[in-house]
């Protein structure tokens, strides 16, 4: 007996378990990735061979787990540091920092759709261009720019609004570096109120 051709439905269900065996194929083919690792965490092998994913990922501070962002701002506070920073000229840094997160939206742009997480939890150079910023208009001493590193993170752990709403709203490299300079701008308004009030 001749076997009759698959009914509409069956060859419907038939298509659709294909698809998802392609696909738990492909994310089983990318977790075992030896560049990528599970879960498209980035290996160093992976990182160095662009210059977007050295700068996306903070010269390799946001392989570090866990608290990969916690990581990258103490590598910003440590470069600020080597480079004396706080004795360059306000044009230099200004100029500097607007280079940095130009720099910052192109690489984020492309390691978000390199690694298809477009915000990846190791892409740190936004904290790192936010952080600096803080570090350029609060006081210099230790003491001020441990609080300023604790209050930063705070903000961009917690998102208060508005910055959770940009954190959604906006995509691409220009949102994963926008929502933490809104985070460096309230560190910022806390410091500025205080001086205020102290004054």
């Amino acid at each position: 007996m001749s076997s009759l051709p698959d009914s509409p439905p069956a060859a419907t269900a038939v298509a659709a378990a294909a698809a998802v065996a392609a696909s738990a194929t492909a994310a089983d083919a990318h977790a075992a990735s030896p560049e990528l690792g599970p879960y498209a965490y980035p290996r160093w092998s992976w990182m160095r061979k662009k210059f977007s994913r050295i700068i996306a990922f903070g010269f390799g501070s946001g392989l570090v787990r866990p608290a990969s962002g916690t990581w990258g701002t103490l590598a910003a506070w440590l470069i600020w540091e080597l480079l004396a920073m706080n004795d360059r000229s306000p044009w230099t840094i200004g100029i500097g920092l607007v280079a940095a997160f130009g720099i910052g939206v192109w690489a984020c742009e492309r390691c978000g759709r390199e690694t298809g997480m477009p915000d990846h939890r190791g892409m740190v150079w936004d904290e790192m261009v936010a952080f600096w910023l803080v570090l350029w208009l609060i006081p210099s001493s230790i003491g001020a720019q441990a609080l300023g590193f604790a209050l930063f993170r705070f903000f961009d752990i917690v998102k208060p609004q508005p910055i959770r709403y940009f954190d959604r709203k906006l995509g691409g490299g220009f949102g994963v570096m926008w929502d933490d300079i809104l985070a460096a701008f309230y560190v910022l308004l806390i410091f500025a109120a205080f001086t205020r009030l102290t004054a």
